[in-house]
């Protein structure tokens, strides 16, 4: 038998696709310029690209699975600008502590996104679908 109950749909308003849009090519010119080892042009981008991201997780709020997924984002560009960083001005070798080097710092922001993610997957997404399995977002 054929299930009949329409999927929800998860509409996303122009305004916001095109600021989306815009996200990706600030992280590509961010990322690029770490590869061709451009500093000033690399540097500058981290601002607007981490600034769209808190910018679209902020308007994503209301959805739960949107909002972890884009706060995730928010700190995989800040481990990942912060790496970039420590590439640039050569402290990422430098021990620190004798234990980690400078680019493991980035480790921090990369496992607070895996810690937002394991709590939506882990606590959040079973209550949702406890509630209104219909309605939940799925990846």
């Amino acid at each position: 038998m054929e299930n009949t109950t329409p999927e929800p749909v998860y509409a996303i308003p122009a305004s916001y696709r095109r600021i989306e849009n815009l996200h990706i090519v600030f992280w590509l010119l961010k990322d690029v310029s770490w590869c061709m080892i451009w500093k000033a042009l690399g540097i500058s981008m981290i601002f607007p690209t981490l600034a769209i991201a808190i910018i679209i997780a902020w308007r994503t709020r209301h959805l739960k699975s949107e909002l972890a997924h884009n706060l995730a984002i928010v700190f995989w560009i800040s481990a990942n600008s912060y790496w970039m960083i420590s590439e640039f001005f050569h402290f990422d070798e430098v021990l620190i502590g004798g234990l980690i080097t400078g680019k493991h710092l980035a480790i921090i922001p990369f496992t607070l996104g895996l810690l937002v993610l394991a709590y939506y997957y882990l606590v959040q997404k079973p209550r949702e679908v406890a509630i209104q399995p219909e309605q939940v977002a799925t990846l």
